[in-house]
């Protein structure tokens, strides 16, 4: 039993209990929702539900009280919270990628875009609750905010604005520093820095079971398709964030048209939505 990694030492204790018999599936199974449900609730910072929010990008840091419904929807921008992504959001992340290790979907995880790692922390977490030492997590971002517009190569992308907001700038080292904050920064998770279009395509991984982009922009959308969808597993899930932003949502629509997917995509909130990849797509 390795003591000096909590993670590790809790899961020994747990799979040790199993061994002998004393917790059944459906025990387990509550046990694994018990953790992932507070890890939600820890992560969307709902149980205080202090600090305040930048919630309107336009007037560049304008704060406002908590709002518990557009923390629900991920409708705010949070001070204090490791996702922006809302509590439905952050379950649908939880939720799918319990149905790819329930349904034996082969491969990894990866979110491009990454902020300060909630959901990617979630991830590792459904892995630490379910035992799983042979998957791993792959958090992908610039850890420098995202970059200007290239109009010229990606029109729907003119005009955007989103470089300016440098509180969407995390380094890596804090992302780090919040996975350690959970007890869940090990070999299991894999830190790829820089814009998609460099580092994806040559990334040494997949398959993926999941895979979760948050790039906002056409151009970031687009490269993280290109270089993930035809390496993710058949029966598994893609879940974009920004299906609300014209430009993500152009990105996705050209590229399922493209490659002749058909799978349905499913709504999550007022901008999320995923489909799972058909055993026959491409």
């Amino acid at each position: 039993m390795d003591r000096a990694n909590p993670v590790a030492l809790r899961l020994d204790i747990r799979n040790s209990v199993f061994r002998y018999g004393t917790v059944t599936r459906l025990e387990r199974s509550t046990m694994n929702r018990l953790y992932t449900d507070l890890l939600i609730k820890i992560i969307a910072n709902t149980i205080y539900g202090s600090g305040s929010q930048v919630i309107d990008p336009s007037k560049m840091g304008e704060s406002t009280p908590f709002n518990r419904e557009d923390r629900l929807v991920g409708r705010d921008w949070p001070t204090v919270a490791h996702s922006m992504a809302g509590v439905r959001r952050l379950t649908n992340v939880r939720d799918l990628v319990q149905r790819a290790i329930d349904e034996n979907v082969p491969g990894d995880f990866i979110e491009t875009g990454v902020w300060r790692g909630g959901c990617c922390i979630l991830m590792r977490g459904v892995l630490a609750a379910n035992g799983i030492k042979d998957r791993k997590v792959y958090v992908a971002d610039s850890f420098d905010g995202l970059p200007p517009p290239d109009p010229e190569n990606f029109p729907a992308d003119q005009g955007d604005r989103l470089h300016e907001f440098r509180q969407l700038a995390i380094d890596q080292a804090q992302v780090e520093s919040n996975f350690a904050a959970y007890d869940l920064l090990d070999d299991q998770v894999v830190f790829v820095k820089g814009l998609f279009g460099d580092t994806l395509p040559g990334l040494k991984a997949g398959p993926f079971a999941l895979i979760r982009l948050d790039g906002d922009m056409y151009e970031s959308t687009t490269d993280s398709l290109e270089a993930l969808y035809p390496r993710l597993s058949p029966g598994g899930f893609a879940i974009i964030d920004d299906l609300a932003l014209p430009p993500c949502r152009q990105a996705v629509e050209d590229y399922r048209a493209r490659n002749g997917i058909k799978a349905e995509l499913h709504e999550i909130d007022w901008t999320g939505g995923w489909w799972q990849k058909p055993m026959a797509d491409n």
